[in-house]
Order: C-alpha cells, then sequence, then structure tokens
C-alpha cells in the first residue's frame, strides 16, 4: 500500500476542554515540572560534588535523576503552554521527534531502574564480591547499555509510527505524541503495526518489571538472615527502589501491554509516568537515604557557610 500522507500537522486535544479546569491545571503542572527541575538538579549537583559519585548506586541515580530531567522535559513544557493556548497545534515533524525523544529517555529510564536492581542485588546478596563486580568500568558498561537499548527501543517505536499514512483526522486525543493515539489517526489496517508496538513497548515493559520485582524478592529472601539493623537499612534503601519502580511501571504496562486500542483513562495514567513519577523520584530517594541527605547538608549547607566565613575574615 502506498504511504499517502496529507497531514502536515496535528492538534493535541490535551487533558480537558474546561477552561476552568485548564486554569487549575495549568498552575499544578509548572509546579510539578518546577519542582521535576529543582528536586532532580538538586540530587546531580549533590551527587557529582561529593564523594558518593564513586558508588555504583548514586553513579546510577545521578544518570536517573539526568533521564527523569530529560523525559519530563520533552513533554510538560508544551503540556504547560497549551493549557493556555487556543488552539494546540503541533507540526508532523515535531510529533515524531517528541515521539522519539519521550520513548528515548522513556527506555534509559526503564534500563536505569534494571541498573540500579542489579547494584542493590550484588550488594546485598554478593557482598564480598560487590566491589569486584560493581567497578567503574562495569558500571559505564550498563550505563553504555542503557543508551543503546533505549535508542533501539526508540528507533523502532518512531520507524512503526513515521510510515504509517495519515490522510483524515487530526485530533489527537492526548496532550502529547504517542504511539498508540497516532496508530488511531492512520489511513490503514493497524493490526501488525498494533502487535508489533505491544512486543516493542509492552513485552520489554513487562520482562524488565518481573525481573525487577524477582530481584526484589530474592534480596527480601537473602536479608532474612541479616541481624536486624542490617536488615532494616537493607529494606529502606530497597523499598525507595520498589516504589519508584511501582509508581513508573503499572501506568506503563497498564497502557503498552495491550493491542492497540486507547481509552479516555490513558492520559490520566500517563501523567504518571510522565509527571508525578519523575517528579517524587527526588523525594523517595533522598527522605528515606542516610546518605544523601547528609550529603545535601554538607553540599548545600556548609560549603556557603565556610563561603561565607571566608568573606567575613
Amino acid at each position: 500500500m502506498e504511504n499517502i500522507n496529507n497531514v502536515t500537522e496535528f492538534v493535541l486535544l490535551g487533558l480537558s476542554q474546561n477552561k476552568k479546569i485548564k486554569n487549575l491545571c495549568f498552575l499544578l503542572f509548572l509546579f510539578c515540572y518546577i519542582a521535576i527541575r529543582m528536586g532532580n538538579l538538586l540530587i546531580m549537583i549533590s551527587i557529582t560534588c561529593s564523594p558518593l559519585i564513586d558508588q555504583p548506586m548514586y553513579f546510577f541515580l545521578n544518570k536517573l535523576a539526568l533521564s527523569d530531567l530529560c523525559y519530563t522535559s520533552t513533554v510538560t513544557p508544551k503540556l504547560v503552554t497549551d493549557l493556555l493556548a487556543e488552539s494546540n497545534m503541533i507540526s508532523y515533524t515535531s510529533c515524531m521527534a517528541q515521539l522519539f525523544v519521550m520513548h528515548f529517555f522513556g527506555g534509559i529510564e526503564v534500563f536505569s531502574f534494571t541498573g540500579m536492581a542489579y547494584d542493590r542485588y550484588v550488594a546485598i546478596c554478593k557482598p564480598l564480591h560487590y566491589t569486584v563486580i560493581m567497578n567503574r568500568q562495569r558500571s559505564y558498561a550498563i550505563v553504555i547499555a542503557s543508551w543503546t537499548g533505549a535508542f533501539l527501543h526508540s528507533f523502532v517505536q518512531c520507524l512503526l509510527t513515521i510510515n504509517l499514512p495519515f490522510c483524515g483526522p487530526k485530533e489527537i486525543d492526548h496532550y502529547f505524541c504517542d504511539v498508540y493515539p497516532l496508530l488511531k489517526l492512520a489511513c490503514t489496517d493497524i493490526y501488525r503495526v498494533g502487535i508489533l508496538v505491544v512486543a516493542n513497548s509492552g513485552m520489554m515493559g513487562l520482562v524488565i518489571f518481573v525481573v525487577l520485582v524477582l530481584s526484589y524478592l530474592l534480596i527480601l529472601y537473602t536479608i532474612r538472615a541479616y541481624p536486624a539493623e542490617s536488615r532494616t537499612e537493607a529494606l529502606s534503601t530497597c523499598s525507595c527502589h520498589v516504589t519508584a519502580v511501582v509508581l513508573f511501571f503499572v501506568p506503563v504496562l497498564f497502557i503498552y501491554i495491550r493491542p492497540a486500542t486507547t481509552f479516555p483513562e490513558d492520559k490520566v495514567f500517563a501523567l504518571f509516568y510522565t509527571i508525578i513519577a519523575p517528579m517524587f523520584n527526588p523525594l523517595i530517594y533522598t527522605l528515606r537515604n542516610t546518605e544523601m541527605k547528609n550529603t545535601l547538608k554538607k553540599v548545600w549547607c556548609q560549603k556557603p557557610c565556610l563561603i561565607r566565613r571566608q568573606v567575613i575574615t
């Protein structure tokens, strides 16, 4: 079938057409975006400017904060500005670019969780071999593998969508360009493409989620023989990871594990992995982490105090 594309731009319908709801959402998501930027930048600067950067767990956390920052920046600024605009247009090229970049950084997020889970598994289940297994070369290899896997995932996702013909309606019932709402507008049979999208996104997410769950179950089984103090510390660290994983993966699986269909609830669930999870990740990884809290105090409290003392003297 010839690929005919008469559409040069799309209309994003957004979350709601009600003016009052849009104004309320504007204030809410503007606050969320500011919190995301501040929180993740705080983590990145704190880890980079402290000895924690040499520890694999915080090395991966630093990369996760970076991917969170880039990931949400592909969606949230456009969402916030569209809430005040009368017409929410996006060009075909910008739409495809947003689709690629969002899935690229989303893929990095998914693989980063896997790297962090592997680090915790080695630290808790094989503590005597931790420094040998999780050396700097291995950490960099995991990061490179994460970025490569994310690129391949995003490239396939974008390739499946960009080859579709769009010739009719151009209203996307979403607040960003995602694959299922775009498939709904295609002027061709999308059954095979839908199956490939499920295999590329849904099954990938499901397999990684199952691996993460199994790894944490194995960790829980291992720490039951630990002393009470060590067990509490391990549980505290793992609970942070589990909370972040559930907050991200559950809505992702709800949307991408099924065939190529869309529901009105998809936009609400998408808010969890595009805005809410990146906003709460800094809180999840700092409030229950003693090392991070101490580092934040040293980097942001002691250094300014020392500078002021030097200026005074």
